[in-house]
């Protein structure tokens, strides 16, 4: 995959993360980081990180669903280093993924980091 086309993907979802309530945008470990009020991470595009050759979203989990989608899926799904004992999913960004599971998995991400949960009705307030 391409410079261009890695841009392009972490352009999109720049737009999930950061649509999401009081979220912003930092570099950590030298990778575009989305956190909650500033304080608590719930994603991160790592590309190549420590010579992986992976190009991939890294975020916050529930409980569970870690090993569901890396058992399922192991080809597009991974346990990252250094946050994958505490329950965070890989998802790789450089094979072929649906980006409407790839907004629900963002938006569990944001729950779990956040502990808020979003309102799925329209109109009215989050919690």
């Amino acid at each position: 995959m391409d410079a261009r086309a890695r841009q392009r993907i972490l352009g999109r979802v720049r737009k999930l993360c950061l649509a999401l309530p009081e979220t912003s945008e930092r570099l950590s470990h030298g990778e575009p980081t989305f956190f909650f009020r500033e304080k608590r991470s719930f994603a991160s595009v790592w590309h190549d990180h420590h010579g992986d050759g992976r190009f991939a979203l890294i975020c916050a989990a529930p409980d569970g669903l870690q090993g569901m989608l890396v058992e399922a899926d192991p080809e597009r799904f991974f346990v990252p280093a250094y946050v994958g004992h505490r329950g965070w999913l890989g998802v790789r960004l450089d094979v072929p993924f649906d980006w409407d599971e790839l907004a629900g998995i963002v938006e569990d991400a944001f729950e779990t980091a956040s502990g808020t949960g979003l309102n799925p009705v329209p109109g009215t307030d989050s919690p």
